[in-house]
């Protein structure tokens, strides 16, 4: 496989879904997954991944108060990710690294572009200048009712993003765009329901990750 015209060694798998849906704890799971295939495995996370990737979070996450136009925000995340393939990303995948994201293209997709109103064409094709053949091997999307992740996310320590923030109708949107891309690829994006039982949730990730990475070589 091919990662910009070079060769893709590795295994890519990203973990999408609204805010609340678990990325985090499913992330820990598929990486001990992971690890029974591939040598070495990389967490890592969109905003994030790179120190101007991490700036950039701080600037999303924790500056609330600062106004940034639709437009804006999705430049802003678009650069990061560009320096996050080119120091992180492509560089793991060529040395044969399994890497996980939390949160990828679809992301920008799904809240930039259905969340904020921007034109989806023009969102991907932003998407696909940055890296040709940005797809990964598998997107896990942790779908959940927007009500159910609104309580999760109120029941965190941690003060709400600028994300959490918005208004119902935006995460209906997030979510909605979602699974329209989900039934777009479903061979890349498999869908978990978020909303069961974590031991459920984590025994269909194992399933749909085993199913997906390639079969280990034989030895001599």
């Amino acid at each position: 496989m091919t990662l910009g015209g070079r060769v893709r060694r590795g295994f890519f798998l990203t973990l999408e879904g609204i805010d609340g849906a678990g990325k985090s704890t499913l992330a820990k799971t598929a990486a001990e997954l992971l690890r029974t295939r591939y040598p070495d495995v990389r967490c890592t996370r969109e905003p994030g991944g790179t120190p101007l990737g991490e700036a950039l979070r701080r600037l999303f996450l924790e500056e609330r108060g600062l106004p940034i136009g639709a437009r804006a925000e999705c430049l802003l995340f678009s650069a990061a990710r560009a320096q996050h393939l080119e120091d992180v990303i492509e560089p793991a995948l060529e040395a044969g690294t399994a890497v996980i994201c939390d949160r990828y293209v679809d992301s920008t997709l799904a809240y930039q572009g259905a969340g904020r109103g921007l034109s989806r064409e023009r969102v991907e094709a932003l998407q696909n200048w940055l890296a040709p053949s940005w797809r990964p091997d598998l997107s896990v999307l942790l779908d959940l009712p927007v009500e159910e992740g609104r309580r999760r996310g109120q029941a965190r320590a941690t003060p709400p993003n600028r994300f959490e923030d918005e208004q119902r109708t935006f995460h209906e949107a997030v979510r909605k765009c979602y699974l329209e891309l989900a039934a777009a690829e479903p061979e890349r994006i498999r869908v978990l329901d978020a909303s069961r039982p974590l031991p459920e949730v984590l025994e269909a990730l194992r399933v749909v990750l085993e199913a997906a990475m390639p079969e280990a070589e034989a030895g001599p």
